[in-house]
């Protein structure tokens, strides 16, 4: 386990379940209402989510601070760009 997965994230998004493009629209809702520099764990199960988080991060600035993947359930540590 790493640093980050083993940080306390300040809010945590489940979209487990959900297919394309639900937890990216649920992602950007969730990112909004974080503080500047808050770090968001994400729980997703669609695998879609491999190019389209990591997409969504680099097209807002923020930072993908980790990603994994383990036993079909995909997480990633998003730190929210400062404003």
């Amino acid at each position: 386990m790493s640093q980050h997965s083993a940080a306390i994230p300040d809010a945590i998004l489940d979209a487990s379940g959900l297919n394309c493009p639900e937890p990216v629209m649920m992602l950007h809702n969730k990112v909004r209402d974080l503080a500047p520099g808050g770090l968001l764990k994400v729980i997703a199960t669609d695998p879609s989510t491999r190019r389209d988080i990591p997409k969504f991060c680099m097209f807002l600035d923020h930072q993908l601070v980790e990603q994994s993947e383990e036993g079909g359930v995909y997480l990633y540590w998003i730190r929210k760009k400062v404003e």
